[in-house]
């Protein structure tokens, strides 16, 4: 098996005159969590949405477990996206159902599971994310900034992905619900031995969770490598990035 579950080669993208990404290369590894940090408008999402399909390069590609999603249909991406979940930053919950039915829509859309097959899985995915049935009737507008992100999470491995993407998670949460959102990524990695991709601005959050660190800066990858080699890094632009304490990384 390819030690290598994703895999960036020399991309670009634009909008108009913006060049956002400028020949990005970078593979991701089986089962670490890679985060790639950098400032706001640094490309970060941009890159993230590009793992999926929902986003095309203007040059190069992304490869997903072997699979070349270059020129891929909707119909064709179907399979990628079945085995890399994504956590949106901001949850992008059906603001019209129901826990429930948010974490089950992907298992009724995508599984010939049993009615009763999917309540399990829905419990057992919400166990997961540290939530009990007893939100399972809630709707979206009830629960808080932390609740919703579980519930997302939930949906994101409902289909119990090999990767999982994670778009800013701890964006707009206070300190300490932004450390236990951290502590559960950590422990979904050990528990699902996932592959996990977090795009952050957040020094903090990037430490916290990452085996490896991707320093993201205007459009082009000038780091990468372990937490404790980013923290004694020589380039000025990461280590500029992280004296400027976006969340006290160092610390």
């Amino acid at each position: 098996m390819d030690a290598t579950f994703i895999r960036y080669e020399d991309l670009h993208k634009s909008f108009g005159a913006n060049r956002v990404l400028r020949g990005i290369s970078l593979d991701v590894r089986r089962g670490e969590t890679l985060v790639i940090l950098g400032g706001s408008g640094s490309g970060k999402s941009v890159l993230l949405r590009h793992t999926i399909g929902l986003m095309v390069p203007d040059r190069g590609r992304v490869t997903v477990d072997g699979t070349d999603l270059t020129g891929l249909s909707e119909e064709d991406l179907m399979p990628v996206r079945k085995k890399v979940g994504m956590l949106f930053q901001g949850s992008a919950l059906f603001d019209s159902m129901d826990v429930y039915e948010n974490v089950a829509y992907a298992l009724r859309e995508h599984t010939p599971l049993s009615a009763e097959e999917i309540a399990a899985r829905v419990r057992q995915k919400l166990a997961l994310v540290e939530l009990d049935e007893e939100v399972e009737r809630r709707m979206p507008a009830d629960l808080s900034g932390g609740m919703r992100k579980r519930v997302a999470l939930a949906r994101a491995i409902a289909l119990e992905p090999e990767g999982i993407l994670y778009d800013e998670p701890t964006t707009g949460l206070d300190p300490i619900t932004a450390r236990a959102i951290n502590s559960l990524i950590r422990n979904l990695q050990r528990t699902l031995s996932v592959t996990s991709v977090v795009v952050t601005h957040d020094i903090a959050s990037a430490f916290r969770v990452g085996n490896r660190i991707a320093f993201l800066y205007q459009g082009e990858m000038v780091f990468v490598g372990t937490v404790g080699e980013a923290r004694e890094s020589s380039d000025e632009r990461l280590r500029a990035f992280l004296a400027d304490d976006h969340g006290g990384g160092l610390a």
